[in-house]
């Protein structure tokens, strides 16, 4: 065998076994902090559609820590935040269970509803909001539940009687929560009195086809 052979063999054998100890080579703590050693193949969580968008700087506010509560600080007056679409998309994170994504979210949504006009802007979102509520009202985490119904008493006061077209799908999750979890009851029957007296003359007879133990606030 010619010496080149010799040595191409030597050369392949060796880059065979070094691949080989990569292979074996543990993950060390260190490795997490250091960027350079991360393994470019390694598997990466998927991140939810409000985490992305707010990783990218979609969202634009950021998160104050006080000392005795949080706050969220606009990086624009809030009356020139486009609704659409960041409102649907602060309700797409109405369901996170990570911090800061949980703060965010419903101050987020909340803060942008107290605008002057806010009424008008969201109304025509009503039913790109919809499937969020449900599902944060369908959440089994009880944070995401608790800011699903929070936005919903917030989404009552802002727009009224027009979130009665999206009420009946909204109702059934409250109607299961009722039977399921008793803790949340009152509260639940707090915003639903809230919906009856920011709604329209239909939402009574809806509520009390889920929930037939409610009475009115009118009784």
């Amino acid at each position: 065998m010619s010496q080149n052979k010799k040595a191409t063999i030597s050369n392949k054998t060796s880059r065979s076994r070094l691949g080989s100890g990569d292979q074996k080579r543990k993950v060390l703590p260190s490795d997490k902090l250091n960027p350079k050693t991360i393994d470019p193949f390694a598997k990466r969580s998927s991140q939810t559609a409000f985490e992305s968008v707010y990783a990218r700087g979609g969202i634009p506010c950021r998160l104050v820590h006080g000392s005795v509560k949080h706050k969220l600080q606009w990086d624009l007056p809030k009356e020139q935040v486009p609704f659409d679409p960041l409102l649907v998309t602060l309700a797409e994170g109405l369901r996170e269970t990570k911090h800061p994504y949980t703060f965010v979210s419903i101050e987020g949504f909340k803060d942008l509803l107290t605008v002057d006009g806010a009424n008008i802007k969201a109304t025509p979102l009503l039913h790109k909001i919809a499937p969020s509520l449900r599902a944060a009202l369908n959440s089994p985490d009880p944070g995401a539940f608790e800011r699903g119904l929070a936005a919903l008493s917030k989404l009552s006061d802002c727009v009224g009687p027009e979130l009665d077209s999206i009420l009946k799908v909204l109702m059934t999750c409250l109607s299961k929560r009722m039977t399921s979890d008793r803790k949340r009851r009152d509260d639940i029957t707090a915003v639903m009195q809230k919906l009856e007296l920011n709604g329209g003359k239909d939402v009574l007879p809806l509520i009390k086809s889920k929930v037939p133990a409610y009475c009115s606030v009118f009784s």
